[in-house]
């Protein structure tokens, strides 16, 4: 059987900057979908699908939100593998969920109720709008040592088979992860497609000193509680991991300035109490 891997549509390489190995497992859209013209003297045709993609933006646009911080979102650039530091890693998880589900009936609880289906105490911040392209939602995730990590990740892609996340600066992860539906024989397969690199060194060293292992938990969870949603009594999760690039690109390690675990950690003890999201976001709700 052959592994949905996002989007049929593909790429701005000028947009993500994505290699051609990459290209090859991920999410791209066309020429047309970032308004470059054709350079072969072909004519520059809108894709059917240019809707479900978000448009191309320089830096992010958010403020706090439901009392998450969005000092490490806000005005920071999208980071595809190629900008990330560490070994590129492609991660599935999928699961079967019966012949009752439909596809598109499996992704639309998915994006209506995705924070629900995230473990006890780390939080998804969506937007009022939902999962929707070019939308910026905040996240806050327990990363292990009483350390939470503050950041988000901006919906690149959504349709109604499959939505796909992509990180900004400072986040673990440069890369993106897509979600997504199929019909499978006479069954329905759910997935999660995780194609990345380390942002950079500390969580490079991070990821091979359990943390790979605690993402991968925290995705089952998801995917388990997901399951259990769509009625299915005893959800099982499969993992299929695989090293794309086993390339560490040292010329990336200055991405450790972005860091948002670490600047998390400081943004707590100068603000333990959260005071200045909440007046952040007082002020956004005043004007």
């Amino acid at each position: 059987m052959t592994e949905h891997a996002g989007p049929e549509a593909t790429t701005s390489a000028a947009e993500i900057e994505v290699t051609v190995p990459e290209a090859t497992a991920a999410p791209v859209t066309p020429e047309a979908t970032s308004g470059q013209e054709p350079t072969d003297g072909r004519t520059a045709t809108v894709p059917r699908d240019a809707a479900n993609w978000a448009k191309k933006v320089d830096r992010l646009e958010v403020g706090p939100r439901d009392g998450l911080r969005a000092t490490n979102v806000a005005g920071r650039r999208l980071m595809g593998p190629i900008q990330g530091f560490g070994k590129m890693l492609q991660k599935t998880y999928r699961m079967d969920v019966g012949a009752g589900i439909e596809p598109t009936a499996a992704i639309a609880v998915w994006r209506e109720h995705f924070p629900e289906f995230w473990p006890a105490g780390n939080k998804f911040a969506a937007p009022l709008t939902g999962i929707n392209p070019g939308e910026v939602a905040l996240l806050d995730v327990a990363v292990g040592g009483g350390v939470r990590l503050s950041t988000g990740v901006m919906v690149l892609y959504a349709d109604a088979e499959s939505f796909t996340l992509m990180t900004p600066q400072g986040h673990s992860f440069a890369g993106w992860i897509t979600f997504s539906a199929e019909r499978s024989d006479d069954t329905t397969m759910v997935q999660a497609q995780a194609l990345f690199r380390a942002n950079d060194p500390l969580y490079e060293l991070a990821l091979t000193m359990g943390g790979s292992r605690k993402e991968d938990q925290f995705w089952i969870a998801t995917m388990t509680a997901l399951g259990r949603r769509l009625g299915v009594d005893s959800p099982a999760v499969t993992l299929h991991a695989s090293c794309v690039d086993t390339r560490r690109q040292w010329r990336h390690a200055g991405n450790i300035w972005h860091n948002s675990a670490i600047r998390s950690v400081l943004q707590t003890v100068a603000d333990p109490t959260g005071r200045r999201s909440r007046r952040g976001r007082e002020d956004v709700s005043a004007s």
